[in-house]
C-alpha cells in the first residue's frame, strides 16, 4: 500500500489560546480538490486523511460533517482508500485537553458517528502517534495542557490509549471488518556513557507504553511501577489487557532522522541522527508485537543540494525492502505529507508561518524532486507483493467495491469472527475469576 498523507494536526499552544491548524496553514481547506488530484497523479490509491476534529466535533453529541461530506465523497469517487485519522494532536476547545477523564468515552461516540456516516470507510488510525501526543502535551509542555510532569504524561497517555481502544470497539460495531493502522513513532535512546545506561534503558521502556497498552501486552515491571507511581490505578491498567483488539491491527511505525536520541548521564537527550535506522528499530517493534507492519510516516527537508529528500526516500525504501527480506510482513510505505508543512521547525510550538519543505509538492502545488522520485518508485514497485506472498495481502475493499455482495459477505464473516472472539474472551474471564 503506497501512501501519502494530508496532515490534520490541530494542537493548541499559548495556554490554549492559539490553534495550530495544519490544514489551514497549508491551504487544504481551499485547495482540497487540487490536492486529491495530485494524489491521483502520483498513482496512489491510499491516503492518510481525516476530518478536522475541532470543527467537525462541535459538542458532545453535535457534529458538523459538512467539510467531511464533500471531501470523503470525492475520495470515494476517485476510488482512493482513506486511512482515517480521527484525532491528530489536538481536541476541540469545548473538550479541553488530554487531562480530561471524559475524553475516552466521548471520543468513542465521535468515532461511532463518523463510521455510521461513512460506512464505506474501512481503514482507521483513531488517534495518531499516541506516545508523541502524550509526551509533547504533558511531559515536554509544548502543546494542549502544556504540562511537564510524569503524572501529567501518564494521565494523558491513559486517556489517549483508552480513547483509541474504545474508538476501535465503536467502529467495529459499525464496520466489523475495519482494520486499524496504528501510526506510532518508533524511537530509540542511545547511552552516551556508562553513567547514562539506566536513563537510556528507562526511556527505551517508556517508548513502548502506548502500544503495550493499546495491544494489551503486559508492561515490564519497572513500567508498571512507573504507571502506578504516577496516577494510574490498577483498575485503569487492567482495562487494557482485558479489551485489546490486536487481531484487527496493523502496526504502523513512523521514522524520521530525529527518532534516535543520545542520552547523557543526567537524563538529558539530544538528537543522535540515524544510527540503527528504520530497519533496526522496526525489528525491535515487530519482535515485541508480532503484527504486520506499515511504514506510516517519513520525510526530510529538501536542502540546498536539492537531492536530500530524494536520497532519504531511497534510503527509507531500501530499509523497507531489508525488513521485508528478513521475513517481516510489511504491507505499506508512506511519504508524509503530500504538501509542505508549516512550522514543524519548532514542532508546532510557535505559529511563525515558516514553511517546512518536506512535501511531495510545495505549497503552490508544484511537484518537488522527491515527488517525481516517489511517483517513479510507485510505478516501479506497485506490482511487487510487499510480503512476498499473495496469502498475506491486506483484505482491503476498494471504495468502488464497498456496495457489492462480496463486501457484505466480508462484513458478515468478520462480524461472526468478532462475536466468536468475544465469547472466547468472556469464557476466559469467567474461568480466571
Amino acid at each position: 500500500m503506497f501512501c501519502t498523507g494530508i496532515e490534520n494536526s490541530v494542537p493548541t499552544i499559548d495556554g490554549g489560546r492559539t490553534r495550530v491548524d495544519q490544514m489551514e496553514s497549508c491551504g487544504h481547506y481551499a485547495r482540497w480538490r487540487e490536492d486529491f488530484e495530485l494524489v491521483d497523479d502520483l498513482g496512489l490509491q491510499f491516503l492518510r486523511y481525516g476530518p478536522p476534529i475541532h470543527t467537525s466535533w462541535a459538542a458532545a453529541e453535535r457534529f458538523d460533517w459538512s467539510f467531511a461530506d464533500e471531501t470523503f465523497a470525492d475520495l470515494k469517487r476517485r476510488n482512493i482508500v482513506p486511512i482515517v485519522d480521527l484525532c491528530h494532536f489536538g481536541l476541540p476547545d469545548w473538550l479541553g485537553n488530554f487531562q480530561n477523564p471524559d475524553f475516552p468515552a466521548l471520543f468513542a461516540v465521535y468515532a461511532r458517528e463518523f463510521a455510521k456516516r461513512f460506512v464505506w470507510v474501512q481503514l482507521y488510525t483513531p488517534i495518531n502517534e499516541m506516545y508523541i501526543c502524550a509526551m509533547f502535551s504533558a511531559k515536554y509542555g509544548w502543546w494542549n495542557e502544556q504540562l511537564s510532569s510524569d503524572q501529567g504524561f501518564v494521565t494523558a497517555l491513559k486517556h489517549i490509549v483508552k480513547a483509541n481502544v474504545l474508538a476501535m470497539q465503536a467502529i467495529l460495531d459499525v464496520r466489523p471488518d475495519a482494520i486499524f493502522v496504528q501510526s506510532e513513532s518508533s524511537e530509540y535512546f542511545h547511552a552516551e556513557n556508562p553513567a547514562a545506561i539506566a536513563a537510556a534503558e528507562h526511556l527505551n521502556e517508556m517508548r513502548f507504553l502506548s502500544l503495550d497498552l493499546n495491544y494489551g501486552r503486559r508492561v515490564d515491571s519497572s513500567m508498571y511501577q512507573y504507571l502506578l507511581d504516577n496516577g494510574m490505578t490498577r483498575e485503569e491498567y487492567d482495562f487494557f489487557p482485558a479489551n485489546h483488539l490486536k487481531q484487527h491491527c496493523i502496526m504502523g511505525n513512523d521514522y524520521y532522522v530525529t527518532n534516535e536520541h543520545r542520552v547523557s548521564s543526567n537524563g538529558v537527550t539530544c538528537p543522535a541522527g540515524e544510527v540503527l535506522g528504520y530497519d533496526g528499530i522496526t525489528h525491535q517493534y515487530h519482535h515485541r508485537y508480532h503484527l504486520p507492519v506499515m511504514h506510516t510516516e517519513t520525510n526530510i527537508a529538501q536542502g540546498p543540494r536539492g537531492t536530500e529528500a530524494v536520497d532519504w526516500l531511497w534510503k527509507e525504501w531500501a530499509n523497507v525492502l531489508r525488513v521485508r527480506n528478513d521475513g517481516v510482513p510489511i504491507v505499506g510505505f508512506t511519504w508524509f505529507s503530500l504538501t509542505d508543512q508549516m512550522d514543524w521547525d519548532t514542532a508546532l510550538r510557535e505559529k511563525n508561518n515558516r514553511v517546512s519543505p518536506v512535501g511531495l509538492f510545495d505549497l503552490d502545488r508544484n511537484i518537488r524532486p522527491v515527488g517525481t522520485a516517489y511517483k517513479q518508485l510507485i510505478a516501479d514497485w506497485r506490482d511487487v507483493l510487499p510480503t512476498q506472498s499473495i496469502c498475506l495481502t491486506v483484505p482491503v475493499l476498494m471504495p468502488n467495491r464497498s456496495d457489492t455482495l462480496h463486501a457484505q459477505e466480508q462484513k458478515d464473516r468478520a462480524r461472526e469472527l468478532n462475536e466468536g472472539q468475544a465469547q472466547l474472551r468472556a469464557a476466559d474471564d469467567q474461568s480466571s475469576s
